[in-house]
């Protein structure tokens, strides 16, 4: 049985990833409007969210979206809602591939290719995606056992140098009367996404036991992260010049310097822990929407096996030309794709919310 320390995990990953997706980007943008405000204010709309999804996901034990769409909704319309949110999970991960694969050139190396870079990331996503739920679950506890310690010790030497500026923090937190911007509010729930993968994930989890006091660490690690995310690169570049930076985290570490280690730059530490983590999550994403996308085909009844293989990988043949379509964007381009997406993303949330609350609402009419 899927222990439930493998929700929390799915939760902490996305919330760890929102560094690489535009998250810091977009409350660093509204610093002076009113992002302070809007972080506690998404870290109550994500934990209710969070808490409801997941209520009412578990009234559907050992099953997925589309086993729970196909036994509830009139059959025209599950197929055009499996595809929107299917595709929606393969940008997600997109977002995260291309934003990593954008950081490895400006950051790590600059003169190598960047369809070399995306396809040496796509092998391993691919030949990975297609594992077992639970054999991924074993993975990311795995991967996040490797990179937490990296990242906390990156933020801490970063909050320790001498560079650090503590006025620059006090300065931002004269702003937090301000109201609160919609649009860092969207990108502040991101940090609560993790949960949304009980979309396929719920068919491994029979018997998720949670208390209040789970949704409160759910809570707190949210808002650590979002403050974090906001003021670190604040402390350490100053209220005007950080708005100078794309990838604020990576500058940081780049920035920083280890006196008594083998490796001098905490760049190349950070990023490692990164790659790892930012290769699961994509991982993650893509085999939720490689899942959703293959409930569309009729199950075969010979060659299983075979047939199934095939249609997987027409999917992630359709992930990967899509990757290498997008790698065409330039930075402003793809920085305002992820905003959309992280605009999107919430309505689309909600919305799987709703329908399953309609799901449920349905069996109980039938159980009646």
């Amino acid at each position: 049985m899927t222990k439930n320390r493998y929700y929390f995990w799915l939760i902490l990953m996305n919330s760890l990833i929102n560094i690489v997706n535009f998250v810091p980007r977009e409350l660093i943008d509204g610093r002076f409007t009113g992002a302070q405000a809007s972080i506690p204010l998404a870290v109550a709309a994500g934990t209710l969210l969070t808490l409801l999804f997941t209520a009412v996901i578990r009234k559907f034990p050992g099953m997925g979206v589309p086993e729970i769409f196909t036994a509830t909704l009139p059959k025209f319309t599950v197929p055009p809602l499996l595809m929107v949110f299917g595709l929606l999970w393969c940008i997600a991960g997109l977002i995260t591939l291309l934003s990593f694969v954008d950081i490895t050139l400006r950051f790590i190396s600059p003169d190598t290719g960047p369809l070399l870079v995306l396809i040496s990331f796509l092998a391993v996503v691919c030949f990975s995606v297609r594992i077992d739920s639970h054999s991924l679950l074993y993975t990311l506890e795995m991967m996040l056992g490797i990179s937490l310690p990296l990242i906390v010790y990156a933020t801490i030497k970063a909050v320790m140098t001498p560079s650090f500026c503590w006025d620059s923090v006090l300065q931002t937190f004269t702003y937090s009367l301000h109201a609160p911007n919609w649009h860092s509010f969207l990108a502040s729930t991101f940090s609560f996404s993790g949960y949304i993968n009980l979309a396929i994930f719920n068919r491994v989890f029979q018997q998720l036991k949670l208390k209040p006091f789970h949704f409160v660490l759910v809570a707190l690690q949210g808002l650590v992260v979002l403050l974090l995310s906001l003021f670190v690169p604040i402390g350490f570049f100053g209220t005007a010049a950080v708005e100078k930076h794309i990838y604020t985290w990576f500058s940081t570490a780049d920035s920083i310097r280890i006196e008594t280690f083998i490796i001098e730059r905490m760049l190349f530490i950070f990023y490692m822990a990164y790659l790892t983590l930012s290769l699961v999550s994509i991982i993650i994403h893509w085999h939720v929407g490689k899942e959703l996308l293959l409930s569309l085909f009729p199950a075969p009844k010979r060659k299983a096996a075979k047939a199934r293989k095939w249609q997987e990988a027409s999917i992630l043949a359709g992930f990967c030309a899509a990757a290498v379509i997008l790698m065409r964007l330039d930075q402003y381009e793809l920085n305002t794709f992820g905003v959309i997406f992280l605009d999107v993303r919430w309505y689309g949330e909600i919305a799987l919310l709703l329908l399953l609350l309609y799901c449920y609402a349905v069996t109980r009419r039938r159980s009646l």
